[in-house]
């Protein structure tokens, strides 16, 4: 009996966004593979769930959110005549489908940590042109364009640019999941204003004050969210541990981990990304970590074992966001309090200060162009009836700061 075709037209039912139908068998078959699923393990916030219980949504449904708005977008503008070819359509697609799939574990917090100077940017298109050798050479028009070298400029806009349909996606669904309501942008709203003039993307004058309102959402959805001190402190002893262990690992303490984090552990050079390098990656998620913290609470070194400690128990230290840096002198003495605190040789693990920026609106770098009624292009910050434009432009800064409890007022 002949074996039944898989169905490979799905439907799955997103919280934030709706139903989100796929209909090719290119964007099925890498749903599949195994580097897709991955993102089931990859958290989208971090340690973001620290400080909103709710959030503990996944890199794979961003994913599936961006895609989603794509297909919508695409819609939209092939509706107001600009010319899409069916290949270009798949390979946007296929781009933003898979715009994130070198996250490694944690998102943002791990990055460059397991793999000293790797940038999940790198790791994504090392993941990409391995599948495009699998797939037979079809995801090469989706890479040209995630990279930017494919000439209508508008597709590579769509994925990465000042108002992309990644930020659309994470900003509404963060705000969803976190329960913070400043950062529900109206994705729908600014996708219907969308159109292009001359290969580049552009914003229908009416549009401004959805272009505003998600700007301003982006910034509230920075301070408020991705840099908020106790999800920064706990990921900051997250990685703390990650550096203890490699550096008890280099001086050949065997640590219990898996396979997979150990790995990763013994390994330090990564100037040249070897195919074993992203196979083993390809296996590696949050549980990994998770899994070996729980452990290392009780690890014969004191200073892995506090840091595992914070983190499972979330018995997290005190920290602040502050306008002005305390010193590099002062912040030597406090690591030296903390040192004598915990009885351990190096406080540094413990005290930390990290500067925090954020620009709303980078007008220098691919500035956000509206078209008027008349066809007339301009720049966002040259529309005569903008509000917050002028102030969304100013970098603003901060610094973070924790040190263990009942040394703060020291």
């Amino acid at each position: 009996m002949e074996q039944s075709k898989k169905n490979k037209r799905k439907i799955f039912n997103d919280p934030v966004l709706g139903f989100i139908s796929i209909s090719d068998d290119l964007l099925f078959d890498l749903l599949e593979h195994p580097y897709f699923q991955r993102l089931k393990r990859i958290s989208q916030t971090g340690l973001s769930n620290y400080v909103y219980p709710g959030s503990t949504h996944t890199r794979f449904l961003h994913a599936l959110g961006s895609t989603h708005l794509m297909q919508l977008a695409l819609q939209v503008l092939k509706d107001k005549g600009v010319i899409i070819s069916k290949e270009e359509e798949r390979a946007v697609v296929t781009a933003i489908l898979l715009h994130d799939i070198g996250h490694g574990p944690f998102s943002h917090a791990l990055e460059s940590t397991l793999m000293e100077g790797m940038h999940h940017e790198k790791v994504s298109i090392t993941f990409m042109n391995l599948l495009n050798k699998e797939f037979n050479g079809e995801l090469q028009l989706a890479i040209d364009i995630f990279l930017d070298q494919y000439p209508r400029k508008f597709f590579h806009q769509l994925i990465s640019g000042q108002i992309d349909l990644d930020r659309l996606d994470y900003l509404r669904r963060d705000s969803f999941f976190t329960g913070v309501s400043e950062g529900n942008v109206n994705s729908e709203r600014i996708i219907t204003m969308m159109n292009v003039v001359n290969d580049e993307l552009v914003i229908e004058a009416k549009g401004i004050y959805s272009i505003e309102k998600y700007l301003t959402s982006r910034l509230f959805m920075y301070w408020q969210v991705y840099f908020h001190k106790t999800s920064m402190t706990a990921e900051f002893y997250l990685i703390e541990a990650l550096k203890r262990a490699k550096l008890l690992t280099k001086k050949g303490v065997d640590l219990p981990a898996s396979g997979i984090l150990k790995y990763f552990l013994n390994k330090s050079d990564y100037s040249n990304l070897t195919v074993e390098d992203i196979n083993k990656f390809a296996q590696l998620d949050d549980s990994d970590i998770l899994s070996a913290l729980k452990i290392w609470q009780n690890h014969e070194d004191k200073i892995l074992s506090i840091l595992s400690k914070v983190i499972i128990q979330r018995n997290l230290p005190y920290s602040r966001i502050t306008s002005q840096p305390i010193s590099a002198s002062e912040l030597k003495k406090l690591q030296k309090k903390a040192a004598d605190f915990y009885q351990v040789e190096d406080g540094s693990y413990f005290v930390h200060q990290n500067k925090l920026s954020i620009i709303a609106y980078e007008d220098k770098k691919d500035p956000i162009r509206l078209v008027l009624k008349n066809g007339t292009v301009i720049e966002l910050q040259d529309m005569d009836n903008q509000v917050f434009i002028k102030d969304l432009k100013r970098k603003i800064s901060r610094y973070h700061f924790c040190i263990p409890r009942g040394l703060e007022s020291l």
